[in-house]
């Protein structure tokens, strides 16, 4: 649909609109400039008292007693690295749940650990908590001079607004600026004044809070390690599970097409052998026969073509080596093969290699106008090293369509990495690292 508006989520965003100063943004940026100098207070009296330290150093400063300078500054060093998680923690938990009022995006927030020794442990090697620290930092430093200027402002704003009632009052002359004011009369213009900025100061305050919700989203939007750690292992393991279907699936693919399909086409070939028996050869039915015959033969080669490269039954039989050397010698060029494996290896990764192999032989037949090729096999330390060496023109490039794409990511899928040479005049190299363990024999 055209036109339609997407709702701000942000006070950033709220400030581009024209009907800002009608929309509660600016009222939800007050309320979060209203609480933070509450935090700042409950903040600055531990990290103060953490900070005592580094003040005595200062102090000592003036001695000239260089040890004594550096003995307290190390001293307030360890006490802020120790005692500094310990209260960021916290305030940065108050802060995930705080920053809804400005910016209504969800923001991953740290679970408190039912296991106070686990949430300990974990509270000081979670780089979130770092960057916790960083913030609680800045939040009891810069963010009170940055609120400062502000409150300044509304304060100003207020002057120049009640500046007649305060002189009309009684209240004596005022003074502003370089001169007094002195009546009400003088002050007028400067009232005036005030109501013409009065609704500048909204966006000023909630110009504030969305650079400190920028601020805090920068540093606190980290997850929680665990629970990275949890999705992780899930992403894994459904990839994991993805690749095993896929296999099982190609598998019953090759296994109904030889059972089924293959098998048929085969009865149909007798029969058409049989009757080009029963025919005259020089009859157009006799004829018709035989091309049928050689058309059939002709399909049941490519049927068998296309199953064996489904899944080769030799790769199942006798593995990944002599899978290898029989895909070379179907390969429109010479390809030699050196496959130095101790033994068999864990399905799944020899049915990868096997097809990452013939994909990278295809890519060599069709695009490298190569005469000959190399593929070596080898198990190092628990990971399969394939190379794929040609002597073509070279200028390999995966944006160009050449199929490496997909190579790569078929190496992907197996967790595995491609490196890819392939200079101007060749030759081109293919390297594929995929990690494993040997098979049980």
């Amino acid at each position: 649909m055209t036109g339609m508006r997407t709702q701000p989520t942000t006070v950033a965003q709220a400030l581009l609109s024209k009907r800002f100063l009608l929309t509660s943004w600016p009222w939800r940026a007050l309320a979060y400039l209203v609480t933070t100098p509450i935090l700042v207070a409950f903040a600055s009296v531990p990290l103060g008292f953490l900070a005592i330290p580094w003040l005595v150093a200062v102090h000592v400063s003036g001695q000239g007693n260089v040890p004594a300078i550096a003995i307290w500054f190390l001293i307030g060093a360890i006490m802020l690295a120790a005692g500094g998680p310990l209260v960021a923690a916290p305030l940065g938990w108050v802060e995930r749940r705080r920053l809804a009022l400005v910016d209504s995006r969800p923001l991953p927030k740290k679970a408190w650990r039912a296991d106070p020794w686990q949430w300990l442990r974990n509270l000081y090697t979670d780089p979130a908590t770092w960057r916790e620290c960083a913030y609680a930092a800045l939040f009891v430093t810069v963010i009170p001079l940055a609120y400062g200027s502000v409150w300044l402002l509304i304060g100003v704003e207020a002057i120049l607004l009640f500046c007649p009632f305060l002189v009309g009052a009684g209240e004596g002359p005022i003074a502003f600026g370089l001169g007094q004011l002195t009546s009400a009369g003088q002050a007028l213009p400067y009232a005036l004044l005030g109501l013409i900025l009065l609704p500048l100061v909204p966006y000023a305050w909630s110009v504030l809070a969305a650079l400190h919700a920028i601020v805090a989203r920068a540093l606190l939007q980290g997850a929680d390690t665990d629970q990275l750690r949890a999705e992780l292992v899930e992403v894994s393991r459904s990839r994991a599970r993805l690749v095993d279907a896929f296999e099982a699936e190609r598998r019953r693919i090759e296994r109904d097409l030889h059972d089924g399909a293959q098998q048929r086409l085969l009865g149909l070939t007798m029969q058409l052998g049989l009757a080009k028996l029963d025919t005259a050869p020089d009859s157009p039915a006799g004829k018709a026969v035989a091309d049928a015959h050689d058309q059939a033969k002709e399909l049941m080669q490519q049927l068998r073509e296309l199953i064996r490269g489904i899944h080769p039954p030799v790769l199942t039989d006798r593995g990944l080596p002599a899978a290898v050397a029989e895909l070379a010698d179907r390969t429109a060029v010479p390809v030699s093969v050196d496959a130095a494996l101790p033994g068999r290896l864990p399905a799944h990764l020899e049915g990868a290699a096997y097809f990452v192999i013939s994909e990278a032989l295809t890519n060599v037949v069709k695009h490298s106008g190569a005469t000959r090729a190399e593929v070596f096999l080898r198990l190092n330390n628990n990971v399969v090293e394939i190379d794929i060496v040609d002597n073509g023109h070279g200028g390999a490039d995966p944006r160009g369509g050449s199929g490496l794409t997909g190579l790569a990511d078929r190496v992907a899928v197996a967790d595995g990495k491609m490196y890819l040479s392939s200079p101007v005049g060749g030759p081109t190299l293919v390297r594929v690292e995929i990690p494993c363990l040997p098979a049980a024999q």
